[in-house]
């Protein structure tokens, strides 16, 4: 059991599914399918909150794209009544949380009984194609203090009609203006991320983490995430500029995985972020990782 607030749309499960059916009904598959892929009615869930949290969450989005009748309504009603969350929340926080849980659903509840006289229409996004920058792009950009630093352009994400350059910070900071040759001797900062799972599992969920573990020694278990700071494509346009690509640096792809994750929309950003690297490092409690492990050279 897992969220992050009250309202219906809160937590991963409530996030992925609601967003999981807009995405497939913007992207024009048939609403049989979506139906497919999210059953209202699952076989096999958690427990009643978590089906709660799913069926809310769906609930919401068939309404929402004129998928609701009077069966799903029905069984939306008697997943209500039970008050999975409604108790939890009163049980284990306290009855302020409670009762705004049942105010959020009595919302709900109120809007989805109602016929939807406004269909969300699909909605079509444009796609970047002319990219300022391509992934493995070692960039380097050049600070007040003289000194040039670099970022990893690791991927660029494109969700919804944002496009963001994902850039992974390295530790270089130099004079001079830096090579693919000079990061080989710098690193990658990242994140180590607990596993509940056993270590077998782990590696074949995230191919490449032996190479993190054998800095620590080879017998452990956890995940690894680098950290990324994101750039949206309409906010990079206006300092593109001061950044240069000076060659190439491929992350193995199973180690792209996020640590940490921020949006940056503006140079004064990076200014402050590597004018005091290290600080920064602490404040966030990040680890630093060889190049040579993360990177294919």
């Amino acid at each position: 059991m897992a969220t992050d607030g009250v309202k219906i749309i809160d937590g991963d499960t409530a996030h992925d599914t609601y967003w999981g059916i807009i995405d497939l009904y913007d992207s024009g598959v048939d609403v049989d399918n979506i139906s497919e892929e999210f059953p209202l009615i699952q076989a096999d869930y958690f427990d009643d909150f978590d089906n709660e949290i799913y069926v809310t969450s769906c609930a919401l989005a068939l309404w929402e794209i004129g998928q609701m009748t009077e069966d799903k309504l029905s069984y939306v009603k008697s997943v209500i009544d039970k008050g999975a969350c409604v108790k939890v929340w009163t049980e284990e926080y306290d009855l302020k949380e409670g009762k705004a849980r049942q105010k959020e659903l009595d919302k709900l509840w109120k809007k989805i009984s109602q016929t939807n006289t406004k269909v969300r229409a699909r909605k079509k996004f444009r796609k970047i194609t002319k990219f300022y920058f391509q992934p493995d792009d070692l960039l380097t950009f050049h600070l007040r203090d003289g000194n040039y630093r670099a970022v990893i352009c690791a991927s660029i994400e494109q969700y919804r009609g944002q496009c963001n350059y994902i850039l992974v910070p390295t530790t270089y900071n130099s004079s001079k203006k830096p090579t693919a040759d000079d990061l080989k001797d710098k690193e990658i900062l990242g994140r180590q991320i607990g596993s509940g799972y056993d270590q077998q599992t782990t590696k074949q969920r995230q191919p490449g983490i032996e190479r993190i573990w054998q800095l620590t020694g080879g017998n452990c278990n956890f995940f690894f995430g680098v950290i990324k700071f994101a750039v949206d494509h309409k906010d990079f346009i206006n300092f593109k500029d001061r950044f240069e690509k000076v060659g190439t640096l491929k992350i193995v792809e199973g180690l792209k995985e996020t640590g940490s994750f921020g949006y940056e929309e503006s140079f004064e950003r990076f200014e402050t972020i590597f004018g005091d690297l290290e600080n920064h490092i602490k404040l966030f409690q990040q680890r630093k990782y060889p190049v040579t492990a993360l990177c294919d050279i």
